[in-house]
């Protein structure tokens, strides 16, 4: 039923959209015994988006990095979660028009709607190169990987058996260096033993990166020695590539086609749509371009945080989009509203951006990190990410999952999150027959539809489920 959700005369009403890292730490920190707050997302989970590239790579399944939201706030009073999808924001009116449920109003919203990923004008790509941003995306990558490999060990054709062996990651930064070190750890360590007429071992890397290097948000030297580590993984690294189309049959750069059954986005992101609503600048990846408090210009009930944010702080940097900045200025802005809810007036203070550094993980016992000027590689620096991401990874049970997955994973090399799902769907696309019979075609004396039909439809079915064939 379609509402209008009014707010009420007794408490102030806060709306959150977004329960990613700033709308956690948002909910966690404002004094809702002031407040009445609302978090709305179109997810009933939580992700844990640093290790989404895990989960796309078999080394972990998708509960392992997941948290249900009612969950997080069981214990917290005050925080209504609801699920359902912000479309669009009416500043004027102070409203928020929801998918499902109609329109809710407030007097102050935050939002915190992340990222979506960036194909730079090239939007057509997505259907053969997905990006990493949620866990279906997580999940169709490792079905589609996991496909690859089990169609390459039936075919007998040398050039086909080679095209479903080459994996090509697109985009030099944390998330493309991440993927291509666990595609490679993936092929030649954990499935080595698992097939009899392939070598797993023999499957192409490639990791495509349109400038001079990789790894541009770190120095030149962690930069080169993750550059290094990923060579002697076996990853082929294109610099200074520039990607002219990407189809059903590969990627094709300047110097021509690489045959591939699998190419994985990860070049860039770009702001949530629902931003293109807001009536303040943005900038050319449609991230809002906010005050010095994270409020909207024009309208200081309105804040942003997270990745949608184009911000210099204080100090004269630029905020980058990860998740510390985001869990940092859902904090900032969760004091400033604490004060105004207080009653008390004033200045608000600018956001300063405490930078913690920043670490890249390349595989087992590989990684870069540059922490508050204390630059280091190799094993210490992958201790270090492990020990990061499990603080900050959200609940008890999921920390105790991924830290007992990463203790086996290391030992035995055997990733245990090899489950390809979607095959009886698939398998029905593709044989019409194994499919249930319509009620017309049990109709006596309908007419049935004609075999080649069902073929077709099947086959346009497959396509547009993304399946490689």
């Amino acid at each position: 039923m379609i509402r209008r959700m009014k707010s009420t005369d007794r408490k102030k009403r806060i709306v959150m959209l977004g329960a990613g890292f700033g709308g956690l730490a948002f909910c966690r920190a404002v004094d809702t015994s002031r407040a009445e707050v609302v978090l709305i997302d179109r997810q009933n989970h939580h992700t844990f988006q640093p290790l989404l590239y895990q989960v796309a790579t078999a080394g972990l399944s998708v509960p392992d990095i997941a948290h249900p939201i009612r969950s997080i706030f069981r214990r917290k009073g005050g925080v209504d979660v609801r699920l359902d999808e912000a479309l669009h924001v009416d500043a004027a009116k102070k409203e928020v028009r929801l998918r499902d449920t109609g329109s809710i109003d407030y007097d102050y919203l935050v939002i915190g709607v992340g990222a979506r990923t960036n194909y730079f004008g090239n939007d057509r790509w997505e259907a053969f190169a997905p990006g990493l941003k949620t866990l279906d995306d997580a999940a169709l990558i490792r079905q589609r990987i996991l496909y690859a490999f089990e169609q390459a060990d039936l075919t007998d054709d040398a050039e086909e058996r080679a095209r479903l062996m080459t994996i090509v990651v697109v985009g030099g930064g944390p998330t493309g260096v991440e993927l291509a070190g666990a595609f490679a750890e993936l092929s030649r360590f954990v499935l080595r033993k698992d097939f009899r007429h392939i070598d797993p071992a023999q499957t192409r890397i490639i990791l495509i990166e349109a400038t001079e290097r990789i790894l541009r948000p770190f120095t030149p030297g962690l930069a080169a020695k993750a550059h290094r580590q990923l060579e002697k993984l076996g990853v082929e690294i294109r610099l200074n590539a520039r990607i002219q189309a990407i189809d059903e049959h590969g990627l094709t750069l300047e110097d021509g086609l690489i045959p591939a059954a699998n190419v994985v986005w990860g070049a860039g992101v770009r702001a949530s749509r629902l931003c293109a609503s807001l009536p303040v600048e943005r900038d050319r990846a449609g991230r809002v371009k906010v005050a010095p408090d994270l409020s909207l210009p024009g309208h200081p009930e309105v804040f942003a945080v997270g990745d949608i944010v184009h911000l210099v702080d204080a100090a004269g940097k630029p905020v980058p989009g990860v998740s510390p900045a985001a869990m940092q200025m859902g904090r900032h802005v969760a004091r400033i509203l604490n004060r105004e809810l207080r009653g008390k007036s004033g200045a608000r203070p600018p956001f300063r951006y405490l930078d913690k550094g920043s670490m890249a993980t390349i595989g087992r016992s590989k990684a870069v990190a540059d922490i508050r000027g204390l630059r280091f590689s190799g094993f210490p620096a992958w201790m270090a990410w492990l020990v990061v991401h499990l603080i900050f990874l959200v609940g008890f049970r999921n920390r105790l999952s991924v830290l007992l997955s990463w203790i086996y994973n290391y030992f035995a090399y055997r990733g245990g999150a090899r489950i390809i799902t979607g095959l009886d769907r698939m398998f029905r696309l593709g044989n019409p027959e194994a499919r249930p019979r319509s009620i017309a075609e049990g109709t006596p004396g309908a007419a049935a539809e004609p075999a080649v039909n069902k073929v077709e439809r099947a086959e346009q079915e497959m396509a547009a489920s993304g399946v490689p064939r």
